[in-house]
């Protein structure tokens, strides 16, 4: 019964080498395309308008036909625009590059959120949500080691690289997708594609929890080498030997987080809150606002670790918390929401960051990164204030099959 999450994860996996590529090569790519910091967070802005697009598409899109045909579509498409970017240069090729990149990545989480639903009993569902969304963190991993191709060959060999795996790994889903592996398809030509309505409560609750309290996670991959090129003076190739260390922060904090999900929130009683919980992430987020304190690496690159370690806590309550209050033919659709509303936030902040980034002004986004998760927390109380949500949504259900 892991074998469909498992082959999930390498997607996932795949789609954030992807995505990361770019990232991990940006002090190499920047200074041969002369793109500014603020026209490249700009380019990967792109990525998260498309992105934050594609998720709720996707996910309503893939509860409606289904994860093996829907996932074979969004991952052909994605890995097209990923190795597209092997001949683009400037500032307009990457735009549309990441653009078309986004909006097929919309897929991968959605995916991973539904497989762990049809493939797995209750009481391993959050664990199997945390193997598959594990990928991401294990590919931003895989990416920093892809750093001596390019070193000796040239960046654009390195995108290369992802075309290839992105069709094995649509090769190895065909197989998969199917019983005993996942359970087979019983086709609903009842009702047509269900969207995303974002006049319910409950849409919301979802996006604040995981859009703002899940932001370091974007932060992290995205601008950390640019930190620790631009601050600490780390090189292309000294970037590539410790760069990947925060991102195990990243893979170790959905398991641990998957685990307290399955132990704690399984056997809560339906209409209550978790709050405990959403509390004491945003006091374990608060740290990452002292990071320009210390001029040493390895301090840097743990709280580093740390930020994406407690984000993941923020990802997986706040999925749990929508797989409740919605009804079970939606799973994907909320997560689509979830990485949708996260990619918003990420497309509004980080062309600032980027700016920010040229003039060195590091602190101000390290201390406003580390309140992002307090506004959400805060916002996430007053949408599910006095369990009126819980209340209301459970009649819906009812109402719902």
């Amino acid at each position: 019964m892991w074998v469909a999450p498992a082959t999930i994860m390498l997607s996932t996996l795949l789609s954030y080498i992807d995505r990361q590529l770019l990232a991990v090569l940006s002090p190499m790519i920047l200074q041969e395309t002369d793109l500014s910091a603020q026209s490249y967070t700009t380019a990967i802005s792109v990525f998260s308008f498309a992105y934050m697009a594609g998720n709720p598409i996707w996910g309503s899109v893939l509860d409606k036909v289904g994860l093996r045909v829907g996932m074979l579509a969004a991952v052909t498409l994605w890995t097209a625009a990923s190795t597209s970017h092997a001949w683009v240069g400037g500032f307009l090729g990457f735009a549309v590059a990441r653009g078309v990149l986004g909006f097929g990545e919309g897929g991968a989480f959605p995916g991973a959120l539904r497989t762990a639903t049809e493939a797995l009993p209750p009481d391993r569902q959050s664990r199997g949500m945390a193997l598959g969304y594990s990928g991401a963190s294990l590919g931003a991993i895989i990416t920093y080691f892809i750093t001596p191709i390019a070193l000796g060959y040239g960046w654009r060999k390195a995108f290369l690289i992802t075309g290839g795996l992105g069709a094995a790994w649509l090769l190895l889903w065909s197989i998969v997708a199917r019983p005993p592996f996942l359970p087979a398809r019983q086709r609903d030509t009842t009702r047509g594609i269900v969207w995303p309505n974002l006049f319910e409560r409950r849409c919301w609750v979802v996006a604040s929890s995981f859009g703002l309290g899940a932001v370091a996670l974007g932060v992290v991959a995205y601008l950390s080498p640019l930190y620790l090129n631009r601050a600490l003076g780390l090189t292309q190739a000294e970037i590539g030997k410790v760069g990947w260390i925060p991102i195990v922060g990243w893979e170790a904090g959905y398991f641990f987080w998957g685990w307290i999900a399955d132990r704690y929130l399984s056997n809560m009683p339906d209409r209550k809150r978790p709050a405990s919980i959403f509390v004491l992430l945003t006091i374990l987020a608060l740290p990452v606002a002292l990071i320009t304190q210390t001029r040493s690496v390895p301090v840097t690159l743990a709280l580093l670790f740390w930020a994406v370690f407690v984000a993941d806590g923020f990802v997986v309550t706040s999925l749990r918390v929508g797989t409740r209050i919605y009804p079970a033919d939606r799973t994907a659709m909320v997560a689509g929401i979830g990485s949708g509303a996260w990619s918003a936030v990420l497309a509004v902040i980080l062309p600032l960051y980027g700016r920010w980034v040229d003039l060195h002004w590091f602190g101000t986004i390290f201390v406003s990164m580390s309140m992002l998760p307090v506004a959400g927390t805060a916002l996430w109380f007053w949408l599910s204030r006095k369990d009126a949500l819980w209340e209301r949504d459970y009649h819906s259900l009812a109402k719902e099959g």
